[in-house]
């Protein structure tokens, strides 16, 4: 069978966007200036809802920027989920601070009953301020990602965090259009609910600039410090006069002139995905020992990646015997992170009562999620993952 190379998560891109990189090229603005930052910056904030956005290098740059701003600091502790990317994590370290490795619930994204628990049980309020009972830090914040697009259960955080006086950072990078049907912030949007949010278009995200990100928050004053820290905490631009360390995490502006195209395309881009996750999840109900994980109901997420659990006693071959069989044949998948409490920098690191997160690093594997994904492709993703198809 003479297969076509299917990728797991690739830009949907049209020539339509090359009116905006000439512009880049006859008018030399092709860094850190341009008009194309701020129209991306308007409609960025204009989609999800808030009043201004901030954009910069990478969801990285925005988690670091949010934390430093939010007054992370050398020897404080930041609640972590190790069910994620380490770029969620690292930044933490970028802060003198350590995590503190939280398990994931069924939906992957962080488990609020055992936050709460460690909360209450292994830390003190003490004048204002949580204490972890075991290393004596201070707990200054949480990180909380929206794994694959699939919202937390924000209001629930939201109470957690409040009870406890910490800040929150959501990180939205996976769940750019992602937003809440029900309860209190329905209608709101992933990373417009916390202190701060961010958001992240690598080439594998759901829009594109190459690289980038955004920030956004309700502070004004928040946001005011990070893009000045964003370029390099410039007081006067003229004579170079510079009062803090600041760093070079702006968007340039031909990424911005990507975004201000792709996200016009954005809920086209979501009602495709959403089609095919409809279109996997029929054929599947078919096939004994794969299970595609649902999405929240009382939400719009925006499906960006499809996750398949699978059940070796049932479906016959275990996880890594699928991933080998899809990706010899063409189909590019993958399994899910190394939990990042098992990764070498954070071995020493707290983490509480992790049980669930290991199921699904041992069983969960990626399935090609691309906007651009035809109907034929996902036959042919079918035809592999059915172990009884005579090719």
């Amino acid at each position: 069978m003479n297969n076509k190379v299917i990728p797991l998560s690739v830009p949907n891109l049209s020539l339509d966007i090359l009116e905006n990189i000439k512009e880049t090229i006859e008018t030399g603005w092709v860094s850190t200036g341009g008009r194309f930052i701020q129209e991306f910056e308007a409609k960025m904030a204009k989609y999800v809802g808030v009043e201004r956005a901030v954009s910069c290098q990478s969801g990285t740059a925005g988690l670091h920027l949010a934390l430093r701003v939010l007054g992370v600091g050398h020897g404080d502790e930041v609640i972590v989920p190790t069910l994620t990317f380490i770029a969620a994590v690292n930044p933490v370290r970028y802060m003198g601070a350590e995590p503190v490795f939280m398990d994931c619930d069924e939906s992957l994204n962080m488990d609020l009953e055992k936050l709460e628990e460690f909360l209450e049980n292994e830390c003190q309020f003490i004048d204002g301020k949580v204490i972890n009972n075991k290393t004596k830090r201070k707990i200054k914040a949480i990180v909380a990602v929206h794994v694959f697009g699939n919202p937390l259960q924000l209001e629930r955080l939201m109470e957690i965090k409040v009870k406890y006086g910490l800040k929150l950072i959501e990180d939205a990078t996976e769940a750019l259009g992602s937003y809440y049907l029900e309860g209190r912030y329905a209608g709101r949007f992933c990373g417009t609910i916390g202190d701060v949010g961010v958001y992240s278009f690598n080439a594998n995200k759901i829009i594109t600039t190459g690289g980038g990100g955004m920030i956004v928050s309700h502070d004004q004053e928040l946001l005011d410090e990070i893009l000045f820290l964003s370029v390099q905490a410039k007081t006067d631009p003229l004579y170079f006069i510079h009062d803090d360390v600041g760093y070079n995490y702006r968007m340039t502006n031909i990424q911005a002139a990507f975004g201000t195209d792709q996200i016009d395309k954005l809920e086209n881009f979501i009602e495709t995905k959403i089609r095919n996750y409809n279109f996997y999840k029929e054929a599947m109900e078919s096939i004994t020992g794969l299970t595609l994980m649902p999405f929240r109901n009382d939400t719009r997420a925006n499906y960006w990646f499809y996750s398949v659990i699978v059940d070796k006693e049932g479906y016959g071959i275990d996880r890594d015997g699928l991933l080998r069989r899809l990706n010899e044949n063409g189909i590019q998948s993958r399994p899910l992170w190394g939990l990042i409490h098992k990764q070498k920098p954070y071995l020493e690191n707290q983490r509480y009562k992790i049980e669930k997160a290991g199921f699904y690093e041992s069983n969960l594997i990626n399935i090609p999620c691309s906007s651009n994904l035809e109907k034929e492709d996902i036959y042919q993703v079918l035809e592999y993952l059915q172990l009884n198809f005579t090719f």
